[in-house]
């Protein structure tokens, strides 16, 4: 990985909206999404649950005791001093990881669904807002919407990856696909307005992620039926349609400039999540 970050190989979407970020920034972005990604592959790869176990347990006692050897944990302690980012909010996110070192996963609720998409996908968006210098509470809880519905949108793509890996995060029919996509919608929707209280330099860049996000749930959905899902293999968002994308977040930030509207109002679907864990402790 010497020349070329994680943030380009394995996520194209974010990447793009990464190109309107002022470059040093971009760079502490990508040094918290290899950090993420780390983590993450452990319980990805192709090993053996004993393997992986292991392998995540040195991991976590390598960051806990602060190994600087390894320059991805360096790096990330920088951060989370930086930006005084809250250790329990990296514990939420082990949390998830760990959860899916099974050999098989199945989540029976939508508590369940949306504890797991905050652990894994939530604390990166609480994360990505303290790196983009956001500071107020309930701007930061709809960084936590934000990363829950990029979560979902990917719950609601990989379904048949993800059985395929001994997981199931949402039922195998298409029913509970839209369904989750429907409850992704709301989450993107509150993630909106908050936009406004990231520094003017960096907005452009999260409504750009957003729009390109959120249109593979609209890809998803556009297949009707669950043959057709099954057919299409991975679903993505083009270049051209990133381009389109791109265009019409222009006048996102237009109207986010117009609107008098702030984020104090904002109801978020956080009450399933706070019956396990207190929110705002992390922020």
């Amino acid at each position: 990985m010497s020349n070329q970050n994680y943030l380009s190989i394995y996520a194209k979407s974010f990447n793009w909206a990464g190109f309107f970020l002022p470059k040093k920034t971009y760079k502490k972005c990508s040094t918290l999404y290899d950090f993420c990604r780390v983590v993450d592959n452990i319980a990805d790869e192709k090993n053996s649950i004993e393997i992986k176990e292991s392998k995540f347990k040195d991991f976590e006692n390598n960051f806990n005791q602060k190994n600087f050897d390894d320059p991805i944990i360096k790096s990330m302690w920088e951060l989370i001093d930086e930006f005084n980012i809250s250790l329990k909010v990296i514990h939420d996110l082990f949390d998830g990881i760990r959860s899916d070192i099974k050999e098989k996963v199945k989540l029976n609720s939508k508590k369940e669904l949306l504890i797991y998409s905050y652990r894994v996908a939530g604390t990166v968006g609480l994360m990505m807002a303290k790196i983009l210098k956001v500071n107020k509470k309930s701007s930061l809880k709809s960084a936590i919407d934000l990363g829950i519905a990029m979560q979902l949108t990917n719950i609601s793509r990989d379904v048949i990856e993800d059985l395929n890996n001994g997981r199931s995060y949402i039922n195998e029919n298409f029913d509970d696909i839209k369904s989750t996509l429907k409850l992704a919608e709301k989450f993107y929707e509150n993630s909106f307005y908050s936009i406004k209280e990231i520094p003017i330099s960096f907005r452009f860049s999260i409504l750009v992620a957003r729009r390109v996000y959120r249109k593979i749930g609209y890809k998803v959905l556009n297949k009707q039926n669950f043959e057709n899902y099954k057919k299409s293999g991975k679903i993505y968002v083009s270049n051209i349609e990133k381009i389109i994308e791109t265009f019409i977040s222009i006048f996102d930030l237009i109207k986010l400039l117009l609107i008098n509207k702030n984020d104090d109002y904002i109801q978020h679907d956080h009450f399933l999540i706070s019956e396990e864990l207190n929110l705002n402790e992390r922020i």
